[in-house]
């Protein structure tokens, strides 16, 4: 029976990949959302009714929640990949990853609320 390894240089292709693609979604969102800001009204209340009315829309809704689980997946393989190669101590690496999976855990469930 072969084992897998659960360190090393297999996951690098997948870390690397993830982070691409998680920074693409982020990029198109950011594009938008300042295209947004620039093209919208000229005064900070009618920019506030705008931002309000542009998150009446279902779309919208769904891609800044798409933006923020892409801003969660690409902390977490950033953050943990700091911990795996900077952090010796495999009991504070634990602590260490359970800590960053509650914060990022905690923030996906906030923008939820905030979202919806």
């Amino acid at each position: 029976m072969v084992k897998g390894k659960l360190t090393g240089a297999g996951y690098g292709f997948n870390s690397w990949l993830q982070q691409r693609i998680t920074a693409v979604i982020m990029l198109v969102f950011a594009i938008a959302f300042i295209a947004f800001i620039l093209f919208s009204a000229y005064s900070v209340n009618s920019l506030m009714l705008s931002w309000q009315s542009l998150f009446n829309y279902l779309p919208v809704k769904i891609g800044a929640q798409i933006f923020f689980l892409a801003l969660i997946i690409h902390a977490w393989v950033g953050i943990r990949d700091i911990w795996m190669d900077y952090v010796t101590c495999n009991a504070l690496k634990l602590k260490l990853h359970i800590l960053t999976i509650l914060w990022l855990l905690g923030s996906l469930i906030y923008s939820i609320k905030v979202i919806w």
